[in-house]
């Protein structure tokens, strides 16, 4: 097929052929049906928009623009409806949940829209469109989108890559709070000598000379909107107006204001009343522009000087433009303008118009304040935070009464955090505290709490501890069960600190739970779970459990799941952890996760995915669990999460893989103390004792889970005793296995559970001589035999297997051996598999060969498609769960079956759940 010809109007901007090559790419494989991201940096005027210009003009492209605008950063989904406004009459081929987050972004229905099904509603709209046509969508100036907008978009990007849609982001360096990190980048550098020159010169009218050509080309430093615009404002007779040591966009800045500065005054007021709103809308502003007494024909300079265009829609030239009409302006003329677009401004608007309200205040005025509030409760309505956060912030700034100038503060800083404006919160915190008055307890109780928690968003350390239980002792008296809500975060903090800890953290916490006063009316599940872990530091684990089990039994008993938070969850997955409880640590991170895919809150699942994958291991199920840590990173980048390395260094140990468990723990142990995080430490050395438990190497083990096994805490260190237990028996010191297994038996008599009896009974055996070992090994496969627990069973296996070989009974060896070896090699567990494998040969066994695993593996997120399509989901079900377009899931689905050597998707429920990844 031959190569059509470009059209004549698409010329590559001079000294970016590379660019335009790396776009001619892009769209290429878009038509091909390969969906890619491309984000392109640079700092102002380096061509950026030019590029995208260029984009534009591809033919056999359906373009989509948008562009981020300043002074609307802080307007929730502003960006967003600009680009999906053209394609909303297909908005009811949306399923319910997506239709209505979008309903709700852009006002056309009441509620508080998720932003990750808003994400999927974009993606879908956008893979239908699509489908009919190549898709080009350009974002210009990303830099200025409203937070809502841009999380979207970056969501959508990161899933496009099945679909016909290119997207190109344009984004100025440098960019705070970059919502786009992590995708493809593009970055313009300065144009050569060369370019610059031919650029300059293709611009000029008359010749220029030499010595003057050259200083000017210097000084821009390649930017080509320098190169354009300084010329302007130069002495091109022989000198140059800019100082030599400012750099060239702010060189072009001040171009610009010289500018301004030879234009008629009304033209200027025009012009700033322009920049005050980025709508773009002619008919406002001019009739703003009457309002203030300016003829709109006062835009003609600003037209004629190439700055401005007003028809059809009110464009400046570049955005430096509209910031130096902006900032130059005088305060009062500025004021002036904000109160002529409140004027105007629609009745359907009246958002914008209460904060062209708050802008053109020249003091406190509270009835601007109250209208901002009301503007808020609606922003918080549509989901947008960052909205609510800026018009709450104003309103407290424009309340004359200190009182309610209190609350609208402590209002605004609780939506500042939900942003995660650390700073901007805690500024807003100090202005509630200064108005409050002394003897006002319950308000500033919420203030110190507000503080503890940002304290603890920033870095869950020691210092969060503290802050969380002095915050929970101010706001005990005034709001008990607020104040108990304040004592389990501060245990989930020391969980999270552990041996960094100054101090006995754990007791503290446990000691202010039992200072609490006591609730009126029934116990929450909260409550049960505090009273629990307070008990279980301060008197044992059989005290505690009972108190324990009640709190697990009353969040399995939870219909819904909207009574309680993450952290919560967090600790309540943690306490049946601690109880050996397999079936109700499963249960209750399965059904959160099937909540949190329904409400689409992408943002809690890294962790909850996180206690999935753990009891996929735990079961045998690494392909699963590989599955899951798979999507948990993909996640964590989209809700802007740290990545989570628990279930990544511990699947690689219990896969026996060296080199990949050595560097997720060096990661893992860097993080650790950067952070703080003690637990991630803890985590660290238990992996590290099961891989060396397989490999053999057991004085290594003893000494990888020593510090772990020394904490007697809630979690993974109730796991680090049993593979202690096993290293030190087998480096031969028994001394130090004996007290360790006392304290094991004390935690897993109190639980009861199979999986607890069958651990102790078999680490027990490890220190039991003759017929007594015998049985308790045995006695330890039923009991293990009865829980999910399928790697602990074969690892029972394979301990009596070792110890019959030993005792020289090789028959009942070998049955035992080749049984944990056929369990352990089918799990994937390489270095355990390996030891039995040793341990048969020794016992005179021949170990047969095994494949390599199958000979097309599935990607995790394949293996992920596969089994849910398996239970019947259809591709659209699938494609809500997991956060994709049902386009992407048919290509998946199409890669799935190719590797299987399948066609449909009944043969596919007939496969086992286990078929995918070679572990």
């Amino acid at each position: 097929m031959p190569t059509p010809h470009l059209p004549p109007q698409r010329q590559v901007p001079l000294g970016r052929s590379h660019e335009a090559q790396v776009i001619d790419r892009l769209l290429h494989r878009a038509r091909a049906g390969q969906g890619e991201t491309l984000v392109v940096r640079g700092e102002a005027g380096i061509g950026k928009t030019t590029l995208l210009d260029y984009a534009r003009t591809a033919p056999g492209v359906r373009t989509l623009r948008v562009s981020g605008a300043e002074f609307e950063s802080e307007l929730a989904f502003a960006a967003l409806h600009q680009l999906c406004a053209p394609m909303l009459s297909v908005l009811r081929r949306l399923p319910d949940p997506q239709r209505g987050a979008l309903e709700a972004a852009f006002g056309l229905s009441t509620g508080t829209p998720d932003r990750f099904h808003l994400g999927l509603a974009v993606l879908n709209l956008l893979s239908e469109a699509a489908a009919r046509q190549p898709l080009l969508c350009l974002v210009d100036d990303a830099q200025w989108l409203d937070r809502a907008s841009a999380r979207v978009l970056a969501f959508v990007a990161r899933r496009i890559q099945d679909d016909r849609i290119t997207v190109v982001f344009a984004v100025r360096e440098p960019a705070g709070g970059d919502e786009l990190a992590g995708l493809p980048e593009l970055r313009l550098g300065g144009l050569t000598d060369a370019d610059a020159r031919g650029l300059l010169d293709s611009r000029l009218r008359a010749p220029l000379d030499r010595q003057v050509r050259e200083r000017i080309v210097a000084e821009a430093g390649g930017n080509p909107l320098a190169l354009l615009e300084l010329p302007q404002t130069a002495d091109l007779a022989g000198g140059f107006a800019l100082p030599a040591t400012e750099p060239a966009p702010g060189g072009v800045e001040a171009s610009y204001r010289t500018r301004l500065e030879a234009l008629p005054a009304p033209t200027r007021l025009l012009m700033l009343t322009a920049a005050a709103e980025p709508i773009g809308e002619p008919s406002l502003l001019h009739r703003a522009a009457r309002l203030l007494g300016v003829d709109p024909e006062a835009a003609t300079p600003a037209e004629d000087a190439g700055l401005l265009t007003v028809s059809p829609w009110v464009r400046f030239r570049h955005p430096l433009v509209r910031s130096a009409v902006y900032r130059t302006a005088l305060p009062e003329d500025r004021r002036a303008v904000h109160r002529a677009l409140a004027e105007v401004t629609d009745d359907d608007q009246p958002d914008r118009r209460a904060w062209h309200r708050s802008m053109a205040a020249a003091g406190p005025d509270e009835d601007v304040a109250a209208s901002l509030e009301r503007s808020a409760g609606r922003a918080r309505a549509r989901g947008g935070i960052a909205a609510t956060a800026a018009f709450l912030e104003r309103a407290a700034a424009l309340t004359p009464d200190p009182d309610r100038r209190a609350t609208r503060a402590l209002a605004a800083a609780r939506a500042k955090r939900d942003t995660g404006a650390a700073d901007a919160a805690l500024d807003l915190v100090a202005m509630a505290e200064t108005d409050l008055r002394a003897d006002d307890t319950p308000r500033r109780a919420e203030a110190a709490a507000l503080r503890a928690r940002v304290s603890f968003d920033r870095r869950r350390d020691d210092e969060a501890v503290t802050k969380l239980l002095r915050a929970a002792e101010v706001t005990a008296h005034s709001d008990p069960a607020a104040a108990r809500e304040l004592v389990l975060d501060a245990f989930a903090a020391a969980v999270f600190v552990r041996r960094f800890a100054h101090g006995a953290r754990l007791l503290d916490a446990a000691d202010a739970a039992r200072a609490l006063p006591p609730l009126d009316g029934p116990a929450r599940p909260l409550d049960l779970l505090l009273d629990g872990l307070a008990t279980q530091v301060s008197e044992g684990c059989a005290p505690a459990a009972p108190l324990l089990r009640r709190a697990i039994d009353a969040y399995r008993r939870t219909g819904n799941g909207d009574e309680y938070g993450l952290g919560e969850v967090w600790m309540a997955c943690n306490a049946a952890m601690d109880l050996w409880d397999d079936a109700a640590w499963r249960t209750l991170a399965d059904r959160q996760i099937a909540l949190a895919r329904r409400r689409g809150a992408l943002a809690d699942l890294p962790v909850l995915l996180s206690f999935r994958a753990l009891a996929h291991i735990h079961a045998g199920e690494f392909s699963h669990a590989a599955a899951l840590v798979d999507e948990t990173h993909t996640i964590a980048v989209d809700a802007g999460a740290p990545p989570v390395v628990y279930v990544d260094v511990s699947l690689a140990a219990w896969r026996g893989d060296e080199t990949a468990t050595a560097a997720f723990a060096d990661v893992a142990t860097r993080a650790s103390h950067e952070r703080g995080e003690g637990r991630l430490a803890n985590v660290t050395e238990y992996a590290r004792a099961v891989l060396y438990n397989g490999l053999g190497q057991y004085e290594t083990a003893v000494q990888a889970s020593r510090p772990a096994c020394d904490l007697d805490e809630p979690g993974f260190n109730s796991w680090v005793p049993v593979e202690f237990v096993e290293a030190a028996v087998r480096a031969g010191r028994r001394d130090l296995a004996v007290p360790v297994l006392e304290r094991l038996s004390e935690r897993t008599a109190a639980s009861g559970t199979h999986w607890a009896t069958g651990v102790e009974l078999r680490s027990r055996a490890l220190l039991t001589d003759g017929p007594a070992a015998d049985e308790l090994y045995r006695e330890a496969i039923v009991q293990l035999g009865r829980s999910e627990g399928t790697v602990h069973l074969a690892r029972a296996r394979l301990l009596h297997g070792e110890w019959l070989r030993r005792a020289e009974r090789l028959t009942d060896a070998r049955a035992q051996l080749r049984a944990a070896h056929e369990e352990l090699a089918a799990i994937g567990a390489g270095a355990f598999a390996a030891r039995a494998a040793r341990e048969l040969e020794a016992s005179g066994e021949r170990v047969p060969a095994r494949g390599t695993g199958t000979p097309h593996p599935l990607t995790p997120q394949e293996f992920q498609i596969a089994r849910l399509v398996a239970t019947g989901a259809t591709s659209r079900e699938v494609a809500t769960q997991l956060f994709l377009s049902p386009r992407t899931i048919d290509a998946h689905l199409r890669n799935v079956f190719k590797k299987l050597g399948i066609t449909s998707r009944r043969q596919l429920r007939d496969l086992p759940l286990a078929v995918g990844r070679a572990d």
